[in-house]
């Protein structure tokens, strides 16, 4: 086992932040295959296997990336391939996906990524420190190739896991909808942000296993047929994935135009209440702009004092304001145009 730890520093303004990363290459024998991982891994420790391994230069490149589009590249004594899938702790609205490089031989194989793949780092430390001896005698029992199944396995077993918890945040997204006190267009933005995401990594995921399966025939012992049924079961798995997944987007834009048609209602309420209270006050505007001239009217100050005593013009613009206006709301509640 080798450990390394480098130090970045940031600065932001007068402060600084210090981050250790750490550098880990852990190196397991099997019964038949060497297994090498390397977490957050250094350069001259990717090229030192790649001599003793005569690895191509550009997946060097390729697996020192932190990310790198998904790729599979066979030679005639290994293969090499980078595979995405989703960390399993992340924030929402971080869109970062994580990568997984492997070199697999018929006698070793080799996993480099950036410790963010919690289920895998957890399998590395199960058979470094043999905590459970039978899993462990299962691992590295048998080949490379049944090894890295079980890295995907597991990797996609966590995919299938995350796509779950989209079923559940849906449910919990239909009562929002339908709660007009509670926004939601943000909650239904990041939610189908993520499962679009889900859906670029299952995507691509289907078709490198299916090549994995295929080009790991070659290196396998324990029979074409059997090694095909383990992937298969995988590919079961991201399939179910993949099913949820449209399921879920399917549902999401569902959301989105109900909410879109309940918002766009409950705008059309708010804006038919302040014309109805606008055409109401248009005969209050109108006399009082006509008895605000400085102009003799009916009623007002030149008249002389009628039989409703000095409050007469206050009366007579109460009048000339009101009954138009209740005539008007009767008209349009007879029209249907004011709900009850």
């Amino acid at each position: 086992m080798r450990k390394g730890f480098i130090t970045n520093r940031l600065r932001s303004g007068r402060k600084a932040t210090e981050i250790s990363i750490v550098r880990q290459m852990e190196t397991i024998h099997g019964e038949k295959f060497v297994w090498t991982d390397l977490q957050n891994p250094d350069r001259k420790d990717v090229e030192r296997l790649a001599a003793k391994y005569n690895f191509n230069a550009l997946n060097i490149e390729d697996c020192m990336t932190k990310f790198e589009l998904p790729k599979l590249d066979s030679y005639d004594d290994h293969f090499f391939v980078i595979l995405h899938f989703p960390p399993l702790s992340q924030k929402v609205g971080i869109s970062k996906n994580s990568q997984l490089s492997v070199f697999l031989g018929k006698d070793f194989l080799i996993t480099v990524h950036q410790g963010d793949l919690k289920p895998l780092v957890d399998l590395v430390n199960t058979c470094k420190t043999g905590s459970d001896q039978q899993r462990k005698d299962k691992l590295l029992g048998k080949s490379s190739v049944f090894l890295l199944h079980e890295i995907i396995d597991i990797l996609v077993d966590d995919l299938l896991h995350t796509s779950r918890k989209i079923i559940a945040n849906l449910d919990e997204m239909e009562d929002m909808v339908f709660d007009e006190t509670k926004p939601v267009a943000r909650s239904i933005a990041l939610l189908r942000r993520e499962i679009n995401r889900l859906r670029r990594i299952a995507n691509p995921l289907k078709r490198f296993v299916l090549e994995i399966a295929k080009n790991s025939k070659t290196f396998s012992e324990r029979g074409d047929e059997e090694i095909t049924l383990y992937f298969d079961d995988v590919i079961d798995h991201i399939d179910k994935v993949i099913e949820t997944l449209e399921e879920s987007r399917e549902t999401m834009e569902i959301y989105k135009d109900t909410d879109f048609v309940l918002s766009t209602e409950k705008t059309n309420k708010v804006l038919a209440v302040l014309t109805i209270i606008f055409t109401l006050a248009i005969p209050s505007t109108v006399i009082g702009t006509f008895y605000g001239m400085n102009v003799d009217l009916p009623g007002g100050i030149g008249d002389s004092p009628t039989a409703l005593g000095p409050f007469t013009t206050f009366i007579i613009v109460i009048l000339a304001s009101a009954i138009p206006a209740i005539l008007m709301f009767a008209y349009f509640k007879k029209l249907g145009w004011i709900s009850s």
